[in-house]
């Protein structure tokens, strides 16, 4: 059964001159549906710690993140692009809230040592944004936890992860990934329209699909315990988005 909610999972480096994202959400919206969108913001923290003489490491698509780079996260993401995603919805004239996930949104443990201060999820806590999403408002989450297993600690989030967690959590109806590729290539670059989860952990396992898309294809299979279907599409093109919600042949569809 349908309850309108969708999680869009959007990134930095899929809102250009071109793409209609924001546009496109402001259409759901006043069709009615219940939407949550998780943002990244790989691009421009990479560009402020390199600032700082730090070489971005990347293990399976997801940052290591010490302390330094770990604060620079949390200033990126839940100030600069944060604040920035709720400024351009309000002047839309839609009622955005900017929430960290560590404002007891997202709560977790460390992943792996090698990998720093980055969190394995533990809990999310749906009630604010189910009770922000009942009274019209638009939840516009970074990805960042609240440690469980150390006291006053952050940890970073990939925010694929976030994002299937959290549509998950909610039983949403759908969960899309905005990403700068055209979707799923298989072995011949050709892209896949549709797979079940099985065929998408046999392209991990085999090494078709690596870096970056390895995160966005787990989430999809996590929050597809409990979310009819998750789709991950170009979001630089124009009506990308929309296009998706109706089922036009874009991206690729996991079921």
């Amino acid at each position: 059964m349908s309850n309108n909610i969708s999680v869009i999972k959007i990134g930095g480096s899929t809102l250009g001159a071109e793409d209609s994202t924001y546009k496109d959400i402001l259409n759901l919206f006043k069709k009615g549906w219940k939407i949550v969108i998780i943002h990244g913001g790989g691009k421009e923290i990479s560009n402020w710690i390199n600032k700082q003489g730090i070489e971005p490491q990347f293990v399976d698509g997801l940052r290591v993140t010490d302390e330094k780079t770990l604060e620079v996260a949390i200033a990126v993401l839940s100030g600069k692009i944060n604040a920035e995603i709720v400024t351009e919805f309000q002047n839309m004239g839609i009622d955005a809230v900017g929430i960290s996930g560590s404002s007891g949104i997202i709560e977790a443990k460390r992943k792996d040592e090698k990998l720093g201060f980055v969190g394995e999820i533990t809990s999310c806590n749906i009630n604010l944004l189910n009770n922000l999403m009942d009274n019209g408002f638009l939840p516009i989450i970074s990805p960042l936890a609240i440690a469980t297993d150390l006291k006053n600690q952050i940890y970073n989030i990939n925010a694929d992860t976030a994002a299937g967690y959290i549509a998950k959590s909610l039983e949403a109806d759908n969960i899309i990934f905005q990403t700068d590729v055209p979707g799923v290539f298989d072995s011949s670059r050709r892209i896949i329209p549709q797979m079940t989860k099985n065929q998408a952990l046999e392209l991990i396992d085999t090494g078709i699909v690596n870096g970056g898309m390895i995160p966005k294809i787990k989430a999809c299979i996590n929050a597809l315990e409990s979310v009819n279907s998750g789709r991950i599409i170009d979001g630089r093109n124009s009506g990308a988005l929309l296009r998706a919600f109706t089922n036009g042949n874009i991206g690729t569809r996991i079921v």
